[in-house]
Parts: C-alpha cells; structure tokens; sequence
C-alpha cells in the first residue's frame, strides 16, 4: 500500500490499515519534513501557545517504525502510472503498489497582490507557517493585516489579538464568515472580534502590499485606506493539490472525483482528504470538504475500500472553531444551506445558541456556539432527513432528541 500525503488523512488510513489486519508493506510519501500531523492546532491552540507540538501529531513518531509502517519525509511523489501501478518520486525511486492513497491535500490560494513577494507577507496553512507566526505574534507589539475573512482568517486574527498584536482584517464579505453562515450569524463573530480591538475593513482586498528596502510596511486597500503593517497574513481559502493526479489521467472535478468508497476512475487508485470530491450517499451529490473530521473518515473508508471492504463515506460534515471566548462546532452540508432557512434555539445576543438550517421541512446543517453536548443529536436530525416541526426545533424546552 503507497499513501501519498503526509496530513491526518495519511496517518489515519495507515492506522486503519494496520487495525483491520492488513500485514503488508504501507509507505507513507509525505514532501514535508515531519511525519504526518493535523492541521486544527496551527491556527488555535499551537500558535497561540496554549498546546504544544505533540497536540500536532495524530500518532507518536514511535508508532511508524512499530507498526512497520515506512514514512518518506521532505519526498514528493512526482508521477502515478495507474496502468504500471507505480508511484515514481524526486529522486528517481520508483515504488510499486497493490493499492494507492492520494491524500495530497490543498494549497493555499495564490492571489499576486502587488508587493506580495516582500519579507514579512505570508500564506498560513504548514507546521512551517504557524511556527514562523508563533515566533513573530509572541510578544505582541506588532501590527498585523489579515487578508481573508474565512474561518482561517478569522482564526489568526482573534489568537494574533490575544497575543497582544493589533489586528487590521480584510476580505470580501460585508460580514465576516457569511458565505458559510450568513451575515446573522456572521455579525455575533465579528462583534466580539471588535469588542477585542480587531479592526475591519470590508468589504476590501490588497490594492498593494507597501515595502520599504524589501519589508512590508503598510497595505494600501482597494476603498485607499492605508494600513500600518509589520506582518500581512493572506489566508483566502485553498485549492486542492490535484497535480498528481491530473498527469496520471484521473477524472477531476473540483478535486479528484470519487465515488462513496473513494475510488477514483482508475483501478486500485483511492483518493481521500481534501483533495477527494466524494459522493454523499446522503445527498446525491459530489462534495469536498476541507476539515479536520473529513479527513479522519475519509481516511478510515479509504483503508477499508483498499482492502477490498465495503465501506462508504457517508459521515455528516463537521468542524469546529475557538474564537476569544467563543467555541462552536458546526455539521451539515453547506452547499445546501444557501436556500434555506435559519431557525435559532437560544440567545445570539448572550452568544449562547444552536442555529439550524432548514430546507424543504428537512434539518440540513446545524450549528452550536458555547452549548455544548449537541452534535450527536444534531447529526441525527440531519441524517433521519425527516420533516420537523421549526417551532420545537426553536424551543429551548424541547430536547432535540424529541423532535
């Protein structure tokens, strides 16, 4: 078994691998210089300080060699031959397979601002990046321009305040984070980011990124405000890392297209994580998904579909977020919230609640934000697909699971 990726899609299928039985070699090609590890901790608990490097790692380094489990670091796969079954990578080593994991992941999205090439601007998404980020925001003292008001961006900016820096945001919502939830929603973040000294500038982007002798010293806004800045922080989403499997003639389509166990167009490939655009036997519909929980059952699924098990992706989505004092998690299907309508159980104004998004009678996402213990009966609701009763669902004195 070849798994090509070094993140938590990677760690999680050799893990599943090993515990259905599977005896045989398993190597791990990760183009990072580290064994695989999860993202979530690089923009919260790690940057911030509050975690160490171990809360970075999925498995020990110990478990690698006791499983018998080979990880290649800092090596890229260059090549897939899916007619041949071979993976060739930078140096020239040709490894054959049985079965192959594309777990590549995404990149950050490149935007060329003028001056985004100058000392002090960077994208965020590696244990690189955040360690740099760490070592800078420590301290506090420094003025930071965040470009991209995402979950990413938003993020950075409230851990980047909490470390006692001044935070200017940008992006191109009105509200911050209301292509994924709405402005409603979007409005109880941002008011706490401004009750902590985060300034906003929406909707804007970079005109240009300002430099002095080769370092960043202001941004110049596309509404001409000029921002002071010691540190430019670009996070405007990722694109997936579909190279790979592009050149070895794959069906792409937003990703690496795969059906629900996971396989893509060509025999004995598999393709899981945030590179994989799966078909939700929930929905009916082709999704990717970009998160923390997706990566660890896609990688259970996409082990078991190696093996020759009937396994399907068919998990409820879900992420979670830590902003100041705010913790929320949220399940559900994005793509089908546009339409639909929101129906709040608590208080937004004491930013205590469950919002629900409710399509055609149906519970199709669901969010809580400092209430606790929900998830479980929220992902029911949205997986019995049944119609409720939106007044319940907004009564506080009726349990979820009633409903």
């Amino acid at each position: 078994m070849v798994i090509i990726g070094g993140g938590l899609t990677a760690a999680t299928a050799a893990e599943t691998l090993r515990k259905e039985g599977y005896d045989g070699a398993i190597t791990i090609v990760a183009q990072e210089p580290q064994i695989p590890y999860q993202r979530p901790p690089l923009s919260k608990g790690f940057l911030a300080g509050k975690e160490g490097e171990d809360a970075l790692y999925p498995l020990p380094a110990s478990w690698y060699p006791e499983n018998n489990v080979s990880v290649l670091t800092a090596t890229a796969a260059t090549s897939l031959d899916p007619s041949a079954h071979t993976v060739t990578l930078a140096d020239g080593t040709v490894l054959t397979y049985a079965k192959a994991l594309i777990a590549t992941g995404a990149d950050p999205r490149q935007i060329p601002f003028p001056g985004v090439d100058l000392a002090g601007v960077y994208t965020f998404r590696t244990k690189a990046d955040s360690v740099a980020m760490k070592e800078l925001l420590t301290g506090g003292g420094k003025n930071v321009v965040m470009i991209g008001s995402g979950w990413i961006g938003m993020e950075i900016a409230a851990t980047a305040t909490e470390l006692g820096n001044q935070v200017a945001l940008m992006g191109l919502e009105e509200v911050p984070l209301s292509v994924a939830i709405g402005a409603q929603l979007g409005t109880v973040f941002t008011d706490r980011h401004k009750e902590a000294g985060v300034r906003f500038e929406l909707p804007a982007s970079a005109a240009e990124i300002q430099g002095t002798d080769g370092r960043v010293t202001s941004v110049l806004t596309t509404t001409g405000v000029t921002l002071p800045a010691d540190i430019v922080i670009v996070a405007v989403g990722v694109v997936p890392n579909i190279a790979l499997a592009k050149d070895a003639g794959l069906t792409i389509n937003n990703g690496i297209q795969v059906d629900a166990s996971l396989a893509t167009s060509a025999p004995d490939v598999f393709a899981a994580g945030d590179v994989a655009n799966a078909m939700h036997p929930v929905t009916g519909a082709y999704a990717r998904s970009e998160h923390w929980a997706n990566a660890i059952a896609s990688g259970k699924v996409a082990a078991k579909s190696m093996l020759g098990q009937e396994a399907v992706l068919d998990d409820i989505p879900y992420f979670y977020t830590d902003q100041f004092d705010l913790g929320m998690e949220y399940s559900g299907f994005g793509a089908l919230t546009k339409d639909a309508q929101v129906v709040v159980r608590g208080s937004l104004e004491k930013r205590e609640f469950i919002a629900f998004w409710v399509l055609e009678g149906r519970v199709v996402a669901g969010m809580n934000v400092n209430i606790w213990d929900v998830q479980e009966a929220i992902k029911a609701l949205i997986s019995s697909g049944r119609t409720i009763d939106t007044a319940k669902l907004a009564d506080p004195q009726t349990p979820l699971e009633a409903i």
